[in-house]
């Protein structure tokens, strides 16, 4: 025999598999869209403002949005897994301490604002820096020359000397 809460364990696995349901917490700014029909037809009327409670309690799931409407406060309560909330999208989300923010009631204005919550994203988008080709080509001889033995680096200083000369000569010959 079946308990009534392993009857709502399924159901609430039914209507996940076949709805998608944000993660939300309460000081987040949503979107809630709700159906209504109006005889024969049906349209979807989103409801937006700030969650302010969140009851987590199996299929009887909760969440309470408040808004200002006209210069007065509006609240209104969703039941999670109800078929008349077709959709619930997350605006904004608020950096709060507390579950319920029932405080938000009796306040109006600035002091009613609620802080963003900063996501912080995993990875560095570096972007390198174009160099000039005559630094890589020094850089690659640099690297070049703390291999080779002592005899050897030498011999190649006598070049660069020899390949420095020759530059200044062609230029001195254009200056002339």
């Amino acid at each position: 025999m079946k308990n009534i809460e392993d009857i709502n364990k399924e159901a609430v696995k039914k209507i996940v598999s076949s709805k998608k349901i944000v993660d939300f917490s309460p000081g987040d700014t949503i979107k809630v869209g709700v159906k209504i029909i109006e005889g024969k037809r049906e349209r979807i009327q989103y409801f937006e403002g700030v969650c302010i409670a969140k009851k987590n309690r199996d299929i009887n799931s909760s969440f309470t949005v408040r808004k200002i409407s006209f210069g007065e406060g509006v609240e209104r309560t969703f039941a999670l897994y109800s078929p008349n909330v077709s959709s619930i999208k997350i605006i904004r989300s608020g950096k709060v301490r507390r579950a319920k923010l029932y405080y938000l009631r009796d306040r109006k204005g600035k002091s009613a604002r609620i802080a963003e919550k900063i996501k912080k994203k995993i990875g560095i988008d570096v972007v390198p820096e174009p160099t000039k080709a005559s630094e890589n080509i020094a850089s690659e001889e640099n690297i070049k020359t703390e291999k080779l033995t002592d005899e050897k680096k030498t011999e190649v200083s006598k070049v660069k000397k020899q390949t420095s000369d020759k530059k200044l000569e062609a230029e001195n010959k254009t200056k002339k």
